[in-house]
């Protein structure tokens, strides 16, 4: 048993988490073993995906898992901005509010938009009063321990599989921490390539050739570091041993590096193992219950650049007020509206926000709408059996694209055109339809999904939008073997 776990807080926590809903045979037994017996590491920036992979759980529960043990104290989550290049964690923030739309990479020299589905990753880290880790004091840590454990995420690999940060270390003989206006002497044998020094927190670093026809270098080689400079930046030098005299004149502490690379070396195309993005997470029903609070505090949102949009509105629902009073009538609506976040969760998705007696949910991908499109028509036709004299009669529409996730009337949301396109859409259907744009009605898998239905191409000219698109239209209460022209 590892020390450093506060056992009381532990048992009350698990015993909590296991009573919020019903986790498969063994998940909580496996999270608690976890948790007493992993190393620092391990339990540091936790991936929840490779969590589940490497101990047989589904990936939409070990999601689950996490987020509920965050929200039970188990857990903090971080939000990571990676950089794609280095694989480089540039930014981390406890919280979506805090996350910021641009970035920079130091290290790479090179700016980036955050968007929710390449580059945010959000992973979890034990709490303090559960088990304290060594990286919960990470500027307590040895610099080569700090700069590959917490600057790098582990998610990185080379195209051969291979992680990308044990090839960085292995080219990085040398990382140290520079306190404010001090000096610091290094010796160091180079050979035929290039040296770098860097500090991922600043663009300030120098580039060194090394090469047989150039001049030794000067000992010391002295290199002078202000706020956002180093002087000199660049050079040649001759290979052997060579003495840095690193100056840093600025008023904070650097973690600086030295990284040697051989003649010719190419840059690998970094690949990332499957993590959880933002995107996937802000379409997880889970965290939108849990963490209401998280809100997009950039004024103009994080963009995503694609979500699949699914609408439903109910037909002839004035009617039915009308018919049945208001009462009963709105308690009829709100069932409706909890079978409609069921099979949305059930589907992958989560449901956005309701608009009157409408539905907006998003989705990962075309795919798992459609299947909870269809499964809604089903659920809907389930429940109209039990209130035959008040029927419900869903109308639905699909649309996929770019978009902004934002906060509106403090919960998150998304703006754009694709919205406003699916909103158009759904717009078109009649009683038990489903329309779709092309993308949708096009990507894998989507039709095989809808060979049971009629489906017709048609084109639209959708208001508001001012576009004429094609369409496709599914009768979903006819279930015949017929394709659309």
């Amino acid at each position: 048993m590892k020390t450093g776990i506060d056992e009381a807080e532990l048992d009350k926590r698990l015993a909590t988490l296991e009573t919020v809903r019903a986790w498969s045979p063994r998940v909580m037994s496996k999270l608690e073993g976890f948790l007493r017996t992993a190393d620092d590491r391990d339990l540091y920036r936790i991936n929840p995906l490779a969590f589940g992979a490497e101990r047989g759980i589904a990936e939409r529960e070990a999601i689950d898992l996490f987020l509920h043990a965050s929200s039970l104290g188990l857990f903090e989550m971080d939000w990571l901005l990676v950089c794609p290049m280095c694989a480089c964690i540039v930014e981390s923030f406890g919280s979506l509010r805090t996350l910021e739309k641009h970035y920079r990479c130091a290290l790479c020299r090179t700016d980036y938009e955050a968007v929710l589905d390449d580059y945010i990753t959000v992973t979890f880290t034990v709490c303090a009063n559960v088990r304290r880790i060594r990286f919960h004091d990470p500027d307590r840590l040895p610099a080569r321990d700090y700069c590959f454990e917490c600057r790098v995420t582990l998610d990185g690999v080379t195209p051969d599989g291979e992680p990308w940060i044990a090839h960085f270390a292995d080219a990085t003989p040398e990382v140290r921490f520079i306190p404010p206006h001090a000096v610091e002497r290094i010796e160091i044998d180079v050979q035929e390539g290039t040296l770098l020094g860097w500090d991922f927190d600043a663009d300030d670093g120098f580039e060194f050739t090394v090469a047989k026809d150039a001049p030794p270098a000067p000992r010391p080689l002295t290199l002078n570091y202000q706020d956002r400079s180093c002087a000199p930046a660049s050079g040649r030098i001759a290979p052997g041993r060579i003495v840095l005299e690193i100056r840093n004149a600025s008023a904070r502490r650097r973690l600086f590096g030295l990284t040697l690379t051989s003649p010719g070396f190419s840059h690998p195309d970094i690949r990332f193992r499957p993590f959880l993005t933002g995107k996937r997470l802000l379409t997880t029903q889970t965290f939108r219950t849990l963490f209401r609070s998280e809100l997009i505090r950039a004024t103009e949102g994080i963009g995503v650049k694609d979500i699949t949009l699914l609408f439903t509105d109910l037909k002839s629902s004035t009617a039915l007020y009308d018919r049945i009073g208001d009462l009963s009538a709105f308690s009829l609506v709100q069932q409706h509206f909890d079978r409609i976040q069921d099979v949305s969760v059930a589907n992958g998705g989560t449901v956005i926000k309701t608009i009157g007696d409408a539905v907006m949910a998003a989705f990962l991908n075309p795919r798992d709408a459609v299947s909870a499109a269809v499964a809604m028509l089903d659920e809907m036709d389930r429940f109209n059996r039990d209130h035959i004299d008040r029927p419900l009669i869903l109308k639905i529409g699909l649309h996929k694209g770019a978009s902004i996730a934002v906060t509106s009337n403090n919960q998150l949301d998304y703006f754009g055109q694709a919205v406003n396109i699916a909103a158009r859409v759904q717009s078109l259907a009649q009683a038990e339809e489903i329309y779709l744009t092309g993308d949708v009605h096009d990507y894998p898998g989507v039709g095989e999904l809808l060979e049971p239905f009629a489906v017709e191409r048609r084109m639209a000219q959708l208001k508001g939008v001012n576009l004429e698109m094609p369409v496709f239209r599914v009768a979903g209460g006819e279930r015949r073997q017929t394709t659309g022209s």
